[in-house]
């Protein structure tokens, strides 16, 4: 499981230059597999959105613009340089993002009461946690009943993609990156934590034995990434 220092030691190091490296390395498919995500929200009509692992906020301006502007959204992250880039984008907005706030926190003890949220969200922040079992079950007692989660996240590949998407991985994702932020290792890591994040039917279980219902999982892009949703039970 990763090491949560080493984690957030990573994150602050590439933060400046974390959204530019999205764009070209996933060549802005990124932004579509947001907006998938925020479209799955969004059939719940949820008062109140928790985003975890927020990052640079991406994933809580997108649901600020396609959920009504009464929606209170709140993004999480354990990262304070992640967070310092959110708010920047946040002031640059010049105050169309009313409803999003930013705070500090740790997605294994949520500083947050039971049953206060609608919805949770997370992108690209499951496989980082150091555990993701303890993870899952913070999200779950945070949700109020009948409350949905939804994962954005990588999976493993159709096996006839597999030897081109690791080669991709392996030999040129951590070359390009570094070249873009100084820091070849943190997408070294990269590599590696998604090598070893299960695949849709396995992290499919650890949502359903972290106490989820109706637990789903739908392939994007050859199955590179997938989106699971599920319910915390209404009783």
């Amino acid at each position: 499981m990763p090491d949560p220092a080493a984690v957030q030691s990573m994150f602050g190091r590439i933060a400046v230059r974390y959204d530019v490296a999205n764009r070209i390395l996933s060549g802005g498919l990124d932004v579509w597999w947001r907006r998938r995500l925020v479209a799955a929200v969004r059939q719940g009509n949820p008062r109140d959105v928790l985003d975890l692992a927020t990052g640079s906020g991406d994933v809580a301006f997108a649901l600020a613009r396609m959920l009504p502007k009464e929606t209170a959204i709140l993004g999480l992250d354990f990262c304070q340089p992640m967070l310092d880039q959110a708010e920047v984008k946040k002031a640059a907005a010049r105050d169309r993002y009313p409803n999003v706030i930013f705070r500090q926190g740790d997605g294994l003890a949520l500083p947050l009461p039971d049953a206060s949220f609608d919805a949770i969200t997370i992108s690209f922040g499951l496989r980082n946690l150091a555990d993701r079992a303890r993870g899952l079950r913070e999200m779950r007692r945070v949700l109020r009943p009948g409350g949905r989660l939804v994962v954005l996240e990588f999976s493993q590949p159709h096996a006839w993609f597999r030897p081109l998407y690791y080669f991709y991985l392996r030999r040129v994702l951590p070359r390009v990156a570094g070249w873009m932020t100084g820091d070849r290792a943190a997408y070294e890591y990269l590599n590696n934590s998604i090598a070893e994040f299960p695949d849709r039917a396995a992290l499919a279980a650890e949502i359903t034995a972290a106490g989820f219902t109706g637990v789903e999982a739908e392939p994007m892009t050859c199955s590179t990434v997938a989106l699971h949703s599920g319910r915390k039970p209404a009783d």
